[in-house]
């Protein structure tokens, strides 16, 4: 993604163009025939957003589920490139989870933007709640990199159980400022994902991970996202990890831990904590 934002200022800053800034943005995959069937349980679904767009999501129900995870995804590829940690997080969490594609990504129609990425995120919240009713204080918001936008977006706005970040950003300027310091990102950028300023009235309890040798956003975005944090919150640092390297059994570890406290009543309480994998 590093070089995706450095191409991305350089064409903006001479096109001026939001459709070229997208195009740089936004890294989707075409779909795949997959070989191999989905694991038994696990099924393809339809959702339509509220601009009347058809989304592909991908439902991987537990049988020991309390809830759901929401997982918004980065902006590379598709869901069909999440299925080990889409399978690490049902096993680790023991909770069913409902991974979507954007606009324009793998079999969803239309094609990426910031607002379709929220309408996504959206639809995949109001299919749990509606279509598989599960109540909104047992949705967990997941999001990686780009995907922290959607999921900070939808925990700004509607009622759910904990908000998940993991290597993601306070803003899509400040990425970009990072990367070009003498690019006016600020003032020429139609991409925005202001997390930053959406956190403090983001109440519920929110576990941030962020890798602290990231070269494409650094590791001072996650603190300064947990210090914006409105409620229970803990951070855990992904020691000598970069952007895109797997996440450790520690992070999984971790995350249940901090579930299981929040869930049993601890969250009112909870101390910030930091901890590290």
């Amino acid at each position: 993604m590093r070089r995706t934002l450095v191409s991305l200022a350089c064409l903006v800053f001479f096109a001026g163009c939001a459709p070229v800034e997208n195009m740089v943005l936004y890294r989707p995959a075409a779909a795949i025939d997959e070989k191999e069937p989905l694991p038994p349980g696990f099924e393809d679904v339809a959702l339509t957003t509220a601009s009347g767009q058809t989304i592909h999501a991908r439902w991987a129900p537990h049988p020991e589920a309390r809830g759901a995870i929401l997982y918004c995804h980065g902006n590379g590829g598709n869901l069909q490139n999440r299925g080990a940690p889409v399978y690490d997080l049902w096993r680790s969490q023991k909770e069913s989870v409902l991974i979507f594609d954007y606009p324009g990504y793998g079999k969803s129609q239309g094609t990426p933007t910031e607002k379709g990425c929220y309408e996504a995120a959206e639809a995949g919240y109001d299919w749990l709640t509606k279509n598989k009713n599960i109540s909104a204080d047992k949705l967990i918001l997941y999001g990686e990199s780009l995907g922290g936008g959607p999921a900070v977006d939808l925990a700004f706005r509607r009622p759910h159980r904990a908000l998940v970040l993991v290597r993601t950003f306070t803003s899509i300027p400040e990425v970009a400022d990072y990367q070009m310091p003498l690019f006016p990102a600020d003032l020429v950028m139609t991409n925005r994902f202001e997390n930053l300023t959406k956190m403090p009235r983001c109440k519920q309890p929110t576990f941030i991970a962020q890798a602290d040798e990231d070269s494409l956003i650094p590791f001072k975005h996650g603190q300064r996202l947990f210090n914006a944090a409105g409620g229970p919150k803990e951070l855990c640092v992904l020691r000598g990890r970069g952007h895109n390297d797997p996440l450790p059994p520690e992070f999984y570890s971790h995350l249940h831990q901090f579930l299981e406290r929040q869930g049993q009543g601890e969250g009112a309480a909870a101390v910030p904590k930091r901890t590290g994998s």
